[in-house]
Formats: C-alpha cells, sequence, structure tokens
C-alpha cells in the first residue's frame, strides 16, 4: 500500500488524479460511458491518503467535489483514445503501443487480448506511483522519463509500427517543445500515427486566457504549475511544422451523442466552441511520401 509521502506530487504530475477519478466515478454510474475496473481499484487505494495529502484538489478529489462534466468528458475522452488504439492494432497487428504522459491510465489493461505491447511513459515521481499498482511484464513497460528527454525512445524496436498517444499533455508542454517532439518521432519512426489532445491558443490570450486559468484553478483546483502553456489554432496546424506530416482527422467530446452531455452538445454547430479542447490524429510520414 502506498504512503502519504508517496501522494505527493508535482502540480502537473497531480493531474492524474483527475483523470482516475473521472475514470472510476463513471465506471460506477448508471449506464457508464467507459467501464475501468482498475480505475476503480486504483482510486480507493488512493482516496484515503488524498483525503489527508495537503492541496484542494486532493480534497475535492478525495470527498468527490468536483464537476460531473469531468467525469463524462474524460471517460469519453478515454473511450476515444481506445477506440483510436484498437483500429490501429487491427490495421498493425504487430504494431506497439506507446503511452506519453500516461498518468495513471489503464489502457493496458482495457484493451489487452493477449498480444498487446505498450509503453507507459511519465516523470519519475508519475511511474514511482504507478509501480505500486502494475507490474511489467514483456508487454508492457513502465518509462521513468520526461517525454522532451528524447533519449527514451532509443528503447522502440523502430521496426515495428508505433502508435504514439498523447491524452491530456501537450497543452501543459511550451509548442516549441511539442514540435521538436513530433519532429522527433518523425524522423525516428516514419509512417507511425500520432492522437494528441490539444487546446485552441486563441483561449491562452487576453480574457480568454483569464477565464481558463480562473476556470482551472477555481473549478479544478489545479495548481499554479498546471496552467496550460500552449495550444494550436486549426486541427491542421502541424502539417506546416514539416512535409509528411498528414492530418488523418480530428475528435471532440461534443461529437459524440451522449446523453450526459446535456444541452453542451449543440457547441458542435460552431467551430469555435468545439474545438477549445480536441484531440487531433496524424501520421507522421517521410517528407517524400507527403507528395
Amino acid at each position: 500500500m502506498t504512503t502519504h509521502a508517496e501522494l505527493s506530487l508535482s502540480d502537473v504530475s497531480a493531474t492524474l488524479l483527475l483523470t482516475l477519478y473521472a475514470r472510476a466515478m463513471e465506471s460506477q454510474s448508471k449506464n457508464p460511458i467507459l467501464v475501468d475496473e482498475k480505475a476503480v481499484e486504483w482510486f480507493e487505494r488512493l482516496r484515503p491518503l488524498a483525503a489527508e495529502a495537503e492541496g484542494s484538489l486532493y480534497r475535492k478529489v478525495a470527498n468527490d467535489a468536483l464537476p460531473n462534466m469531468l467525469k463524462y468528458t474524460m471517460s469519453l475522452r478515454a473511450r476515444h483514445f481506445d477506440q483510436k488504439t484498437r483500429t490501429f492494432l487491427q490495421e498493425h497487428p504487430d504494431g506497439v503501443v506507446v503511452n506519453l504522459g500516461c498518468g495513471l491510465d489503464s489502457r493496458f489493461f482495457r484493451l489487452d487480448d493477449g498480444s498487446l505491447e505498450l509503453f507507459d511513459l511519465d516523470l519519475p515521481d508519475v511511474i514511482e506511483l504507478k509501480r505500486k499498482f502494475v507490474e511489467e511484464t514483456p508487454r508492457y513497460k513502465l518509462l521513468a522519463c520526461s517525454v522532451l528527454d528524447h533519449t527514451w525512445m532509443e528503447q522502440l524496436d523502430r521496426s515495428q509500427p508505433h502508435l504514439f498517444l498523447a491524452e491530456g499533455l501537450f497543452m501543459y508542454l511550451p509548442l516549441d517543445e511539442v514540435r521538436s517532439l513530433v519532429l522527433a518521432l518523425q524522423e525516428r519512426f516514419p509512417g507511425s500515427e500520432l492522437v494528441c489532445e490539444v487546446f485552441n491558443a486563441k483561449w491562452l490570450e487576453g480574457w480568454r486566457g483569464r477565464i481558463m486559468k480562473r476556470k482551472l484553478q477555481r473549478n479544478m483546483s489545479m495548481g499554479e504549475g498546471a496552467m496550460f502553456q500552449s495550444g494550436l489554432k486549426d486541427s491542421r496546424d502541424m502539417e506546416a511544422w514539416s512535409e509528411g506530416l498528414e492530418l488523418l482527422g480530428d475528435w471532440a467530446f461534443v461529437d459524440e451523442d451522449e446523453s450526459k452531455l446535456g444541452v453542451i452538445r449543440w457547441t458542435r454547430r460552431f467551430e469555435s466552441m468545439r474545438k477549445i479542447q480536441w484531440v487531433v490524429h496524424y501520421r507522421l510520414n517521410v517528407p517524400s511520401d507527403a507528395s
């Protein structure tokens, strides 16, 4: 069992509790969007520790005091990433999945069919905590490393097809670091695919940026070190970073015909509202393949 001290996380790392909480609570709801038994198990182990830890985020998580919409949107997002992973593996049975900024995600256990090969990568403090819940196997590996330290790529077999997932990660990084990472993946793993969540850069500026910061701090109790740093203005923005980066599609949670979303589903009619925080799917071709 983990101890109080082991739940002490950086502001960015602590956001993993929000996604774990959302999946665990939604899994136990009526007509759940996502069923994640591991999330329920892990959250129940962490809840008493969160109740004792310092910080309003920990208290809100422990006391189920977060907005219901968080449960719905995070579960829809996780389900979408699961669907993208299944599709990739159907097309590439020998494919490898790399979960960047994994937090306490349990995708391996949700999707494992006996042949799934998946790497979970996150900062050392996160992986140290995750090791309290999981054990590595030949098909499931944990990488304790910053995603920005590209040396982790050396542990992957370049001969295999790769799907890179970045669920709730890129918005916490400077845009030049995101660009550098994407281009490094393109160079080392040409033909691979990237599914990543992005934030609208316009909502980081001026009055929109002030509203978003207040929302993150007031509603989610996120620390100062976990504020969003970068975003895109359009799904195709990455295509301008390098010849060969190919947009395959995009998705927003309001695209789903989910009754739990209520009236918020109508925002899908307005592109500026649909794309505040959304997901893009890219193929990282070698430049010559783009023509």
